[in-house]
């Protein structure tokens, strides 16, 4: 008897200490776990964010930290690889410079009368339509002579700082249409710029372009490092070299947080001057538009782009009078380039 009791009293011993002993190897196990993944975030190709935000139309405010520092901000950026740019197309962000804010202007004119100095509106547009301007092209640090005209709009474009093909392709196919739309218009992501530039660019980030203008690439790196804050995407390895190298040269560097295009109400309507040639101090005749001529806008027609242009109407931009998606061959909101 005493020596079956002794038996199981021993028994039951062993199997606590079984118990304790399995017990301890699991929470030495938990431990380690934070050593591995600190570990694993000193390899430049790994993400230091611990998930991507979930995209949808909340990412109009910031997904990450979008005060301080342009360099706080990059080391909060996730760091990924390119996802394939498979069912990219323009069309995924809405139609071309919607009115998202719906000031009754078209996005490219509303950033054309923000960074344009001295712009003047064309008569008859309610303040919308830029008719003439100058810009100091941040990209090539040249200034430009901006006059609305079928030969010389495309002088200047509106820049996505972060291309649109480069956002779908670091986080963007995840979102839903109305986070695309307001991306496409997101003022904080145009810029006027010369088309020259703009063209060269593509659809590069900071690892294969920056702009010539040498001084202007901490601003550049650090709005692009605001944008991508704001909606949550990410950056390649690469990219996130070339940004730390730039910002380091300027480490103070604060980012953009705001970059609203001025009210409409405030635009002064343009006066004539021949196509093509500068800016100039206001004479006293108007530039000739559908309302100044007493047509009224609705009820404006051109039968093809000649016609348009014959009338010094052109190029047309989407929801000005006069415009037809049949006159637009690309669909960019622009007809009769």
């Amino acid at each position: 008897m005493t020596t079956t009791a002794g038996l199981g009293v021993l028994g039951a011993i062993a199997v606590a200490v079984l118990v304790i002993g399995f017990g301890g190897t699991t929470a030495s196990s938990t431990v380690d776990a934070p050593a591995s993944a600190s570990s694993a975030t000193s390899d430049p190709t790994v993400s230091r964010a611990s998930s991507p935000a979930e995209p949808s139309a909340a990412h109009t405010t910031a997904t990450v930290s979008v005060d301080g520092s342009a360099m706080a901000a990059l080391s909060g950026l996730e760091i990924k690889g390119r996802a394939p740019r498979t069912g990219y197309s323009r069309d995924r962000f809405g139609a071309a410079w919607a009115d998202v804010d719906r000031n009754g202007c078209d996005t490219r004119n509303d950033i054309l009368r923000r960074d344009l100095m001295d712009a003047r509106t064309r008569p008859g547009s309610n303040g919308c339509a830029v008719a003439r301007g100058t810009l100091a092209d941040p990209y090539t640090g040249t200034t430009i002579a901006f006059i609305r005209g079928s030969a010389t709009s495309q002088d200047i474009h509106v820049d996505h700082v972060v291309a649109l093909s480069d956002a779908w392709q670091k986080g963007a196919q995840q979102w839903d249409q109305a986070t695309l739309t307001h991306f496409a218009n997101d003022p904080l992501n145009l810029l006027a710029v010369a088309g020259t530039a703009n063209m060269q660019k593509g659809d590069g980030d900071a690892a294969t372009w920056l702009p010539p203008n040498k001084s202007y690439r901490c601003d550049y790196v650090a709005r692009q490092v605001a944008v991508k804050a704001r909606y949550g995407l990410w950056v390649t390895g690469a990219e996130y070299a070339a940004i730390e190298d730039i910002l380091q040269r300027c480490p103070g560097k604060d980012l953009v947080t705001s970059a609203e295009p001025p009210r409409t109400d405030d635009s002064i309507d343009a006066v004539a001057a021949p196509e093509g040639t500068a800016p100039s101090t206001p004479a006293s005749t108007t530039v000739s538009s559908p309302a100044a001529t007493g047509t009224p806008a609705e009820d404006v027609y051109y039968e093809n782009c000649a016609a348009a242009r014959e009338a010094g109407a052109a190029p047309l931009l989407r929801g000005e009078p006069g415009y037809r998606s049949a006159m637009d061959g690309d669909d960019d909101g622009i007809a009769c380039e």
